[in-house]
Order: structure tokens, then sequence, then C-alpha cells
């Protein structure tokens, strides 16, 4: 009889060590979800002012080539 429950005291304890495990492997996906979220927020801000900030440069290029003054390739 002592056989029997001993395995059974181990095995109650396994799984309760993978429910602990698993809690920290949820825990850790939510956080690096989080942060694979703020980092897309960033990268679309940063590419949203890149936009932005060539708007003046293509339409220097723009007057630049409609005038004739581009530069020839070789």
């Amino acid at each position: 009889m002592l056989w029997p429950m001993l395995a059974l005291a181990l095995a109650s304890c396994g799984i309760a060590v993978l429910a602990v495990l698993s809690l920290r492997v949820y825990a850790e996906v939510r956080r690096l979800a989080r942060q694979v979220s703020d980092s897309s927020a960033r990268i679309t801000r940063a590419a949203e002012d890149l936009e932005r900030a060539t708007e003046p440069l293509s339409a220097q290029v723009g007057a630049v080539r409609r005038d004739g003054g581009g530069v020839r390739g070789h």
C-alpha cells in the first residue's frame, strides 16, 4: 500500500510543478507580447516620422527634375 501512495504523491507533486512552470511561461509570453506590441508601435511612429521628414526633400528633388537640373548618369 505504501508504493501506490508514494507514486500518487509523486505524481501530484509533478503536476504541481508543471502547473507552476506553465504559469511562469504564460507570464513571460504576456510580457513578450507587450514588448512586441510596444516595439511595433514605436516602429510605426518612426516610419511615419521618416515619411514626414522626406516630404520636403522629395518636393525639392521633383522641382530640380522639372527644371532640368537633375544629375545625369555616367
